[in-house]
């Protein structure tokens, strides 16, 4: 089985927020959700500043801290590798939204359930494109999806070519990759 995983090229985003907009489209988010969050980083001085936009995810990490301390296995890492949320089983005690060092999972203001980014699961066994949204929405190609243990995907020699290490380091074991 394949163990899937994102490279994002922060040199490429141009913070238009195009990837943010599918997923909400795809996921049926309400307007004040999301499951990819932006940071901006200024770097330089006046007059030579630049500025580089870092959209923030689920790193599906394979050593889930949201997981570890879900008391009902609502969050869970299912046999794709995949980090998932069983909304039926989340009782919303926000224990799996404190214990992620990424802050990158959201409450649902209606349910009180607490969801992530889900690698679009649903459209890729649906359609079978295994990719996801906002890899295709990614007007500048900043976003790479893909199998990490295939060293002939794309998103491998992406990852070797330009040295790409997820965003925290050795934090957890992500499987979201950044160049920087």
């Amino acid at each position: 089985m394949a163990r899937y995983g994102m490279l994002i090229n922060t040199k490429k985003c141009i913070g238009c927020y195009a990837c943010r907009v599918a997923c909400q489209r795809q996921n049926g988010l309400l307007p004040d959700e999301n499951f990819i969050r932006f940071e901006e980083r200024e770097e330089g001085t006046y007059p030579s500043v630049s500025v580089e936009h870092v959209p923030l995810q689920c790193m599906h990490c394979e050593d889930a801290p949201c997981a570890a301390v879900c008391p009902t296995g609502a969050a869970h890492i299912g046999a794709d590798g995949i980090v998932a949320v069983d909304q039926g089983r989340c009782i919303g005690c926000l224990y799996c939204m404190a214990a992620c060092p990424y802050q990158v999972r959201v409450r649902n203001s209606q349910t009180g359930a607490v969801d992530k980014c889900r690698f679009c699961v649903v459209s890729a066994h649906e359609s079978g494109t295994k990719s996801c949204n906002c890899v295709d929405a990614c007007l500048t190609g900043a976003r790479i999806f893909g199998d990490l243990d295939d060293p002939d995907s794309e998103i491998s020699q992406e990852i070797a070519r330009t040295h790409a290490a997820p965003i925290a380091g050795d934090l957890t074991k992500s499987k979201i990759f950044y160049v920087r």
